[in-house]
């Protein structure tokens, strides 16, 4: 949930650190540090922005061939200097180390290591990491096999990098359930959280595996693998050329990343579906070469995620029941790897996750393998990400990087390729005549242009964020399939204009949230001109009756019409099946413009993070 980058170079590497913590504030943080090694380990710490950190180390003139750096989000401990990495340990041997992720069994370690003599300086599990390295490097004469040591000892997630103030020509990296992977550039070698950090510098990158450690040096690096043996044995990783590009991570003429992400949205929706937009039949394949004789023996399917990704299970629940008339169950992961659910080995098991890295995610996903589940399908934006590594099947979301913390873009190709799983499957199980595989490829391709469409009501709703914006609360309805799209609203508004808001099935108003309602809460439903209309109005009225004011967004045919505390928009086309994904585009543009109008920190969120890779 925070970021690490390291270099280890033949110019001053630390322009490079401070460039890579930038491109990871996305991910979420409430500190961040330096240390860089040159005769000595100098070390700058903060609890501001990246930006003040780079003005303290211009400051001092800092300058080294070697460093490593981290913004921090507080796990163990409260976010101040002291508890902000790089964390140092030992006196004759000095190390530093930084840490991504939790460490279990860190109060055990520190009760040991104190007993041993250490003093703790801080409130953090990282801390532990440093002090157990130096513990092994009294009986070990290299730090890299202290470093394996120690690891042998942790349980729990973590990446780390530790750098030797007596050898500062090199950096010690490990990975066990927190993304790391290393950029191998022509003047150095570079290691960070993810791809995005390394792209100014280097598209040569390694991706790092479970239980691997790594060691940069200024003649090359090399990988052992320490899962099964405390001292490694080295392993090869192959180099790949990463395709993401410099630009695709800078905001070019937007204000906001989430703004950027938005508008990407008919371009990534268009990436994500172009082996099928060209096709003149959907096919299994699409999801792997096994998934055509894995998909013949699916009896049901169980969706696991968390999130913005979980409102997206959901919506996918309503159309493998209908469509495909498949059963589905949708699970919050963090949930259900703590409850004794039933496995049936003929359920498939599908992983949704923007970044492939979410912690609890992972973790339901093995814990329903052990439970008997048998195949698996991961739904994901990141190719080299651990989901897609465990899955036996995948598609790729092809979104491209999303920074801003509350997801967007990401979401939108998820659903669509939750739509093509779902017609693949109907395909099979014979629900889809051939006429309507044909008429849902002929809806897949004029997605992205309903997408564009969608969001030409940007200037409406402008009108609308003023009003949003001087109150406390609001409530989301939709029906239906639109009822999860009503959650994700409700999800934007709060994650990022901190206004409280929560979604209800329309027809659960009067058990409860009717007593919610007056002048001072404002109502948003989700009214398309399908079959639950006539129902959703009669809730409507419900509201009104109450005093509440009514922002609804409207099909062009639903017949709703603005009046005294009832405001319309209307999207220019109703496209049936994929009416969720088009009312999701207006939410998220009221989201952003309230939060504009609010001045909150739309691509960071207070207390948020992007990639939860923590429990």
């Amino acid at each position: 949930m925070c970021g690490i980058v390291g270099a280890i170079a033949k110019d001053n590497v630390v322009p490079f650190l401070l460039e890579g913590l930038s491109r990871l504030e996305y991910r979420g943080y409430d500190s961040a540090g330096i240390v860089v090694a040159n005769g000595k380990l100098h070390r700058m710490r903060t609890t501001e922005r990246v930006a003040e950190l780079g003005k303290l180390v211009r400051t001092q003139n800092t300058e080294g061939l070697t460093g490593i750096a981290h913004t921090r989000w507080a796990t163990h401990g409260a976010p101040c200097e002291r508890n902000a990495h790089p964390h140092f340990s030992g006196d004759e041997r000095k190390i530093a180390v930084v840490h991504n992720g939790i460490i279990e069994n860190h109060d055990m370690l520190r009760q040991r290591l104190q007993q041993a003599g250490y003093k703790f300086l801080s409130d953090t599990d990282t801390e532990v990491i440093g002090h157990l390295i130096s513990y092994h490097l009294q009986t070990a004469d290299d730090l890299l096999v202290a470093v394996c040591a120690c690891l042998e000892e942790l349980r729990g997630a973590y990446a780390i990098a530790v750098v030797e103030e007596s050898r500062p020509d090199r950096i010690i990296v490990a990975r066990n359930g927190a993304p790391l992977l290393l950029g191998i550039g022509n003047n150095g070698l570079y290691a960070a959280s993810d791809a995005s950090a390394l792209v100014p510098i280097t598209r040569r990158m390694v991706y790092l595996e479970e239980g691997d450690v790594a060691e940069l040096s200024s003649s090359g690096f090399r990988v052992l693998n320490c899962l099964n043996a405390a001292q490694g044995c080295e392993v090869m990783r192959p180099i790949l050329e990463s395709d993401l590009t410099r630009e695709a991570v800078e905001l070019g003429p937007y204000a906001h990343f989430m703004q950027k992400e938005i508008f990407e949205q008919p371009v990534a929706v268009a990436n994500t579906l172009e082996m099928v937009l060209n096709a003149q039949s959907i096919s299994p394949h699409l999801f792997g070469s096994e998934a055509e004789s894995i998909f013949a023996r699916t009896r049901g399917v169980l969706i696991l995620a968390c999130g913005t990704s979980y409102h997206a299970g959901v919506v996918a629940k309503y159309w493998l029941e209908t469509i495909a008339e498949l059963p589905c169950n949708v699970e919050i992961a963090s949930e259900y790897r703590y409850r004794k659910p039933i496995a049936d080995p003929d359920t498939l098991v599908v992983g949704i996750s923007q970044s492939g890295e979410t912690a609890d995610t992972l973790a339901a996903l093995n814990y329903a393998k052990a439970l008997g589940h048998r195949h698996s399908l991961a739904i994901c934006n990141v190719p080299e990400s651990a989901l897609i590594r465990q899955t036996d099947l995948r598609f790729l979301t092809r979104a491209g990087p999303e920074i801003g913390v509350a997801s967007t873009k990401a979401f939108t190709t998820q659903l669509a390729v939750l739509l093509l799983f779902t017609a693949v499957l109907a395909k099979m199980r014979g629900k889809l005549t051939a006429e309507s595989e044909h008429n849902m490829i002929a809806a897949l391709r004029h997605l992205p242009v309903a997408i564009q469409h969608a969001l030409q009501t940007e200037s409406e709703i402008k009108q609308w964020a003023g009003d949003f914006s001087q109150k406390q609360h609001a409530l989301f309805l939709g029906r239906g399939v639109h009822y999860p799209i009503a959650l994700e609203g409700a999800l934007k508004l709060k994650e990022i204009s901190y206004i409280h808001a929560e979604a209800y099935a329309a027809g659960e108003l009067k058990h409860g949230p009717l007593a919610l309602v007056d002048s001072n809460m404002p109502v948003v439903a989700i009214a398309p001109n399908d079959a639950l209309l006539e129902k959703l109005k009669s809730n409507l009225h419900e509201v009104r009756a109450r005093g509440g004011e009514l922002y609804v967004f409207a099909d062009a045919d639903s017949h709703i019409e603005a009046s005294e505390g009832v405001h319309i928009i209307r999207l220019a086309e109703h496209r049936g099946v994929l009416s969720p994904i088009l009312h999701t585009i207006p939410l998220q543009l009221l989201a952003y413009h309230v939060a504009l109008q609010k001045g909150t920190d739309v691509d960071k969120p207070r207390n948020l993070a992007k990639s939860v890779t923590v429990e």
